[in-house]
């Protein structure tokens, strides 16, 4: 019976956690929402299909990695869609679900690192309209996107090590019609609904 107890008392602390972290994602200039990743990290992200671990190395992309690892850390992506996938080519995600914190971070950009690293298969980068106009939406490359993509600063700062076949198994039928990428302009009523 103690047990259960401490069990029923750790999850409703857990809980609460969980609360005060995501309302940090209404702050998006507050120093515990901008701290400095660890030199390596893995990320689970889990989808319909199954799950998918990443592993971030910070000297990678310092910038894209501290943004990326804060912004899971605080539900930034939880219960957020994949919402765009060309087939062969890319996944993109990064579009939260809340209205309020979508258009909070939509504007909140953070400067180009430079690339280290190419776009093969299975590397995490994030889209981006201009340059230094990172934000918050991220991309898993489905194929060796490197001779169009290492020409921009589409900078990777992550990798697929576990799970590739998962997102190779995302449903990808809406295509370009569920928002198009950043340059399309198309995505505003992603951000309001």
């Amino acid at each position: 019976m103690v047990t259960l107890k401490l069990i029923g008392f750790v999850v409703a602390v857990f809980a609460l956690t969980l609360q005060e972290d995501s309302r940090l994602l209404l702050k998006p200039d507050s120093a515990e929402i901008n701290q400095r990743a660890p030199a390596v990290c893995h990320v689970r992200l889990q989808t319909t299909k199954g799950g998918v671990r990443m592993e971030m190395r910070r000297e990678w992309a310092p910038n894209g990695v501290d943004r990326f690892y804060n912004l899971v850390r605080h539900g930034y992506y939880d219960q957020s869609a994949v919402f765009r996938i060309r087939t062969g080519m890319w996944a993109q995600f990064g579009i939260n679900g809340d209205p309020r914190i979508s258009q909070l971070w939509r504007m909140g950009t953070i400067p180009d690192d430079p690339r280290k690293e190419s776009n093969v298969r299975g590397t995490v980068a994030f889209a981006f309209k201009d340059r230094n106009g990172r934000s918050t939406q991220v991309f898993i490359n489905l194929r060796d996107n490197s001779a169009t993509h290492d020409k921009e600063p589409f900078v990777p700062i992550a990798k697929v090590i576990e799970g590739m076949d998962v997102v190779d198994s995302l449903y990808s039928g809406y295509g370009e019609t569920s928002g198009g990428g950043i340059r399309a302009g198309k995505q505003d009523l992603l951000f309001t609904r």
